[in-house]
């Protein structure tokens, strides 16, 4: 059965075609079960509008979805969008996982090096006592709050990672890569 995904991604990889290639493939298969996902994603529609009015556009878009899926180009990691879409799925309890694009052929069917990966430069602090977790983002070798997203307090503490930033590459986020790890066909086992 298909679950419903939320595409997290740059807006130039859509541009660029990279981010439809992964979005689009199921128009390619004979069903929308054989591709294992249906598309919640939002386009930056509403850039235009306020902080909250967009906070309230990803949230509503990633409410009754199962998985978020984060297509990886070379400025992924740094976007502030991203960086909260990421964080409100995690929140949301979505399973969370990463597809590098920049070898997907764009528009003018050149590749780029792989970006890095947004799981290594975000991560989660655990408050003294292990019962709250705090968004934050890598900078410049140190770890920073991620101030458009509150923390949280967790139903099971973290016992053994108490007043420390776990990445969510150690918390167990994986990331696949679209061409090299047969994206096409291994997409729905990635969604699961």
């Amino acid at each position: 059965m298909s679950k419903r995904v939320f595409f997290s991604f740059h807006y130039q990889d859509v541009i660029d075609f990279r981010a439809n290639v992964v979005r689009n493939h199921w128009l390619t298969k004979p069903n929308r079960d054989s591709a294992g996902f249906f598309d919640a994603s939002v386009w930056e529609k509403a850039k235009k509008e306020s902080k909250i009015a967009l906070k309230r556009l990803i949230n509503g878009a990633i409410k009754g979805t199962s998985t978020s899926c984060v297509l990886i180009g070379d400025q992924t990691y740094a976007r502030n969008w991203v960086r909260y879409e990421i964080f409100h799925s995690i929140y949301s309890g979505n399973a969370l996982f990463g597809v590098h694009i920049n070898n997907i052929k764009d528009k003018h069917q050149r590749v780029k090096n792989l970006g890095p990966n947004p799981f290594n430069n975000l991560g989660l602090y655990s408050s003294e006592d292990g019962k709250k977790v705090s968004p934050v983002f890598l900078e410049k070798n140190k770890w920073h709050y991620f101030s458009d997203y509150p923390g949280y307090s967790l139903n099971t503490p973290w016992v053994n990672h108490k007043g420390k930033v776990r990445s969510l590459t150690e918390i167990g986020h994986k990331v696949y890569n679209w061409t090299s790890d047969d994206g096409f066909n291994n997409f729905a086992s990635w969604v699961g």
